[in-house]
This record gives C-alpha cells, structure tokens and sequence, in this order.
C-alpha cells in the first residue's frame, strides 16, 4: 500500500499548478474541481481534491471570482463622499448588499462631473454591478454611460428606463417647506441655490419658479451658494442684503454652515431669521437650534437602491422609476415672522 504523502507547512504558498502537476491533470480541470462544477468525473475529481487536502491549497477569492464570473462585489460611484446625505444612503444600501452576501466598493467623484464616467467604468470592471449616486454629467453622456456599466442603478437621476432609478421627490419637498414658512407669515424667502448641475437643484428651482407664479405676494429669491458647510458660512453676506426673514437652504449641509455663521454674527435663529434646510441628516436633530428640514427615510432609499440593483441583475429588471416622497421635519429653527 502506498504510504499517504505528509502534509507540511509549505515553503511558499501552493498554487493552482502545484496541484495540476501532483494530480497529473489541467490547471483547467482543477479550476473546475475547486469551484465545484460538476462536468469532472468523479475518480479524477476526488483524486484532484485528495492533492488539494495534501498540499494545502486554498484558490484565492480573485480566482474563483474570474473563474465564476462573478464578484459578489458592487460598485457605488458617489458625486461627493464629504456630504452627510450620501453617508446614511450608502449605509442602507451597505446593509442590504450584505444581507445578500455581497461587498461594497466606493469611489468618490468630489464633483467632478467630467471623471465620472472614466470612474464609472473603472468600478464597473473590478465589480459585478454599479450604482450611480446623483450623477453630476449632462443627461446625454448619462444616457450614453448606461449600456457600458450595466447592470447599473441611478439614484436621483431618470434614466428614460434605460436603468433602474430610485428617486427623491425634491420638487413636491421644496413646496412643502415654502409653504410651512408662508404659513409662519413670512413673504421674503430666500433660496441658497445649490449646484447648478444637480438635478436636487433642478427640481427645487422648478418647484419655487411654481409658487412665484402662484403666491405673487410672496418674493423668493434666488441667492447661489453651494453644497457645503463653507458655502453655507460664505453665503451670509448675500443672504443679509436680501432682508428676508426666513431662509432655505439646498441641503442641510448648507444650513448648518449658514447657522454657525449667523451664531458668530450674533444673529438669533429663528427670532430674526427662520432657517430651513433638506435632508434631515442625523446633526439637524442636534443642532443649535435644532434645524427644520424636509426627511426622506435616507437608509430605507439605500436598501431600496440595492433592490433594484439586484433586480438588474437578473432577468428581472425594475424600470419603473421610484419615488420617495419627502416628509416636513418642523424644528425649533423656524417660527412665525414677527
């Protein structure tokens, strides 16, 4: 009887050939064996998985995942990884493509519209699928980009069915909070506008652009920022030469700088002006005072992200758009107008 080889502590790592040439057969055939497929016959695949046992081998993950096809990694191509908002999306889409065995790579753009689709395709090779968040490109290079990543998701873009997209209803948000700081009797508004390529924007100045048309005793006014705390601290000065008595900021970003510069001014929130934000990320509740905003169930969009992402790919895709409806978080930075 021929005696077992001894298993030892190899002096460098086995590979794929070790096993191949102990086993006297392909490195193709035990790919095969390592990765479970069943078209091997069974005498050569046992005798290939007794020299795997014998040597030690382990195939490595990046192996398997070429030889599979397959990842079980997702990529996520964010505008700006600095805003709060994308970090409680990113969090429910995390969570949800774990549940499913799936990893998450991020790649950050710092708002530049013109390296997102090179960054894009550069995920969408190392991953299995790619999810845009709010893309800053012109809608043409969009719609162009699509086929080149799929399977791919766009959140807070449309895509024309052309991808999954899930979606933030900016425009019905932005009414309702012009219309809670009417309601509070104030009829100079100001609007720190946010980038003018955002489609966030788009909608929101679509949505005030309505209420000029239909309250023509309400002024709102357009005064451009940003979409940072240090756009929303800059902005004082132009928002002072408005004299409005309420404000709305792009994002709550925005009016968090605004806030810790109207403190440093010693302006009071909400006794000389009201202030409003959009997002309701989790330092508005804690703000001094705590910030009005509009709340969008930002992690249950990330989870509904990876949803569809999923959906894409299979054959399966959902191309119906989805929208979430934004809800009125009334805080203690806004009251009547005096």
């Amino acid at each position: 009887m021929a005696a077992r080889r001894a298993r030892t502590a190899p002096t460098r790592e086995t590979t794929i050939n070790d096993i191949a040439r102990v086993a006297g057969v392909s490195k193709a055939t035990v790919s095969r064996v390592a990765n479970g497929v069943s078209t091997v016959n069974e005498d050569i695949a046992q005798r290939v998985r007794k020299v795997i046992d014998e040597l030690g081998y382990s195939p490595s993950q990046t192996a398997r995942s070429l030889s599979l096809g397959s990842s079980r990694t997702v990529g996520v191509l964010l505008p700006d990884l600095g805003n709060p908002m994308f970090h409680q999306v990113l969090h429910g889409f995390n969570r949800a493509a774990a549940q499913d065995g799936y990893h998450v790579i991020v790649t950050d753009a710092f708002e530049d519209a013109d390296a997102e689709a090179e960054l894009a395709r550069d995920l969408r090779d190392r991953t299995d699928a790619v999810a845009l968040f709010a893309p800053r490109m012109p809608r043409e290079s969009l719609l162009q980009l699509l086929p080149r990543v799929a399977p791919v998701v766009v959140f807070n873009r449309t895509t024309g069915k052309n991808a999954g997209s899930v979606l933030i209803d900016y425009h019905e948000g932005i009414l309702l909070i012009a219309r809670h700081l009417m309601e509070l009797g104030h009829r100079r508004i100001a609007f720190l506008a946010g980038p003018a390529y955002a489609r966030a924007n788009w909608e929101r100045e679509r949505g005030l652009e309505e209420l000029r048309t239909s309250e023509p005793g309400v002024e709102i006014i357009d005064v451009p920022c940003g979409h940072s705390f240090e756009d929303g601290y800059d902005a004082w000065p132009a928002l002072r030469a408005t004299g409005a008595t309420a404000v709305i900021a792009y994002n709550d970003v925005v009016a968090l700088g605004l806030l810790g510069r109207l403190s440093e001014e010693g302006v009071s929130v909400p006794g000389e002006i009201s202030v409003a934000g959009f997002d309701d990320i989790p330092f508005s509740r804690f703000s001094s005072p705590s910030l009005t905003t509009m709340t969008s169930r930002l992690s249950e969009i990330g989870a509904r992200i990876w949803e569809v992402l999923r959906a894409e790919m299979t054959d399966e895709p959902i191309r119906e758009p989805i929208m979430f409806s934004p809800e009125l978080a009334a805080r203690a930075s806004t009251r009547a107008a005096s």
